[in-house]
């Protein structure tokens, strides 16, 4: 998260609670007074409503998903009129930075402990197969004919899912399959569609190491060290130098990872 944007959404969080603080209870009725009397006013007051809501939703994605706003405002407040603060500069900065980087450890290992658990009785399922990098997969729909090189493009309806179940991405959903060259994606996809013949579904189970690693992708969407589930299904094979045509950009699955080569399997 950056400097900027934590500043920035703080300034909105000190507005509104300072604001609240004056308004003292009345037994009388008050008439609403309009504070916004010219367009620095309004702008100011604008940027604190659209900073502040991305970030009451950013706030969750704190490393330990726990923060006290009461206090980022006390020092945020602090700062901004220069007042004594309960810790120095550069003690503060420090322990922030401290406190993130073993949050996002703790972080890292319950998800990856997570992705563990979910593959070792995934692989235990009726019909689940596993090959020696570790990717799982299910033929839901089997089908015959050649299968794409990982020097192909192929075209593919899919759905992304975290392994609790959350939707992270689904060309299904926009109603528009999407083609792209199968050696420019995530390992596991490279591996696996490989698998596929035209008109068959798979779902695949992808390991965190054969996914996005530990950055995970998608602004969040997917976090590091995270184990995906897919739904895929493969509509069409199409030669390198048939098609040149590049991942749509609101797709997951198109960042590339690794570059390999095989063998067409017949």
């Amino acid at each position: 998260m950056k400097k900027t944007v934590l500043i920035l959404a703080a300034i909105s969080l000190v507005f509104a609670t300072t604001e609240a603080k004056r308004k003292k209870p009345e037994t009388k009725v008050q008439v609403p007074v309009n504070v916004l009397v010219n367009d620095v006013d309004t702008m100011s007051y604008a940027l604190g409503l659209n900073v502040g809501s991305d970030f009451a939703k950013n706030l969750k994605a704190i490393p330990g998903g726990k923060s006290n706003i009461e206090l980022l405002i006390q020092g945020f407040s602090t700062a901004m009129r220069g007042d004594s603060s309960l810790l120095k500069p550069e003690v503060a900065m420090e322990f922030f930075k401290n406190y993130i980087s073993k949050a996002q450890i703790k972080d890292a290992n319950v998800k990856k402990e997570a992705g563990e658990k979910f593959l070792a009785e995934n692989k235990t399922k009726d019909s689940v197969i596993t090959t020696a990098s570790g990717l799982q997969y299910k033929v839901i729909v089997a089908k015959e004919g050649p299968k794409p090189l990982a020097t192909d493009s192929v075209k593919v309806d899919y759905q992304g899912f975290l392994i609790d179940g959350t939707k992270f991405d689904s060309s299904v959903d926009r109603g528009k399959p999407i083609t792209f060259p199968l050696n420019q994606v995530i390992p596991g996809w490279t591996e696996g569609v490989q698998l596929m013949s035209v008109g068959s579904k798979y779902k695949f189970f992808v390991p965190y190491t054969l996914g996005y690693g530990e950055k995970g992708a998608g602004n969040g969407a997917i976090p590091g060290y995270s184990t995906l589930v897919f739904e895929v299904e493969l509509l069409d094979i199409r030669p390198p130098k048939e098609i040149a045509t590049t991942p749509e950009s609101n797709s997951v699955v198109a960042p590339k990872v690794k570059r390999t080569t095989t063998k067409r399997a017949k």
